[in-house]
């Protein structure tokens, strides 16, 4: 377990942080922008579980609670990967592997099982809880960019873009199944659509 026993540093005062290990590196530094967007995202997927939770008790709550939870714990191992630079590893560090996106599929299938076929894209609303599955989304999306700008420059682990590119997926799919659970109307993209007559 990692001991946090005093919050801040000034250690980053003068623009570097510290990673895994003890190296320093600029904030602006690639490294530090993928695993702060992953970070990002973390956060985000803490406030659908705060949106979860007020929702009426369930079964089916409590299991999307379980693999909101799991995801979450799943991107704090990504970070720690990522905040470790290429040969500071240390024995017994948890790393990103195949089965963690595979495990992501199968949540993928089982919940595309239950939903009716899609035509088109959606427009991202409804209830607060999916409004912020699809920022999750987008974030997600964001932070797969960011790591894929750091393996142009450094060795990424590729389990951990196949995982980002995954729950990028996940989250779309977690999107509908929500509006399907709580009997929400799923807005669809229609192109060229026409402005309403908006006067009052």
């Amino acid at each position: 377990m990692v001991k946090i026993t005093k919050v801040y540093t000034r250690t980053g005062d003068g623009g570097e942080t510290g990673l895994v290990g003890g190296r320093r590196l600029k904030k602006t530094h690639p490294r530090i922008e993928a695993y702060g967007t992953v970070d990002e995202l973390n956060s985000l997927i803490g406030i659908v579980r705060s949106h979860n939770d007020a929702k009426t008790p369930s079964e089916r709550g409590d299991k999307f609670e379980l693999i909101l939870e799991a995801v979450q714990h799943k991107l704090f191992d990504m970070g720690a990967e990522l905040a470790t630079y290429p040969g500071d590893e240390y024995e017994g560090q948890v790393t990103m592997v195949e089965s963690d996106a595979t495990w992501l599929e199968e949540v993928i299938d089982a919940m595309n099982e239950e939903l009716p076929k899609l035509f088109s894209f959606i427009l991202p609303g409804g209830s607060p809880m999916n409004a912020a599955l699809h920022q999750a989304r987008t974030v997600c999306r964001r932070a797969e960019r960011a790591v894929l700008q750091l393996a142009e420059v450094e060795p990424v682990s590729p389990h951990v873009l196949a995982y980002l590119n995954r729950l990028s997926d996940a989250l779309f799919v977690f999107g509908r199944w929500v509006s399907a659970t709580l009997g929400e109307r799923e807005i669809l993209w229609e192109p060229g659509k026409s402005y309403p007559d908006w006067r009052w």
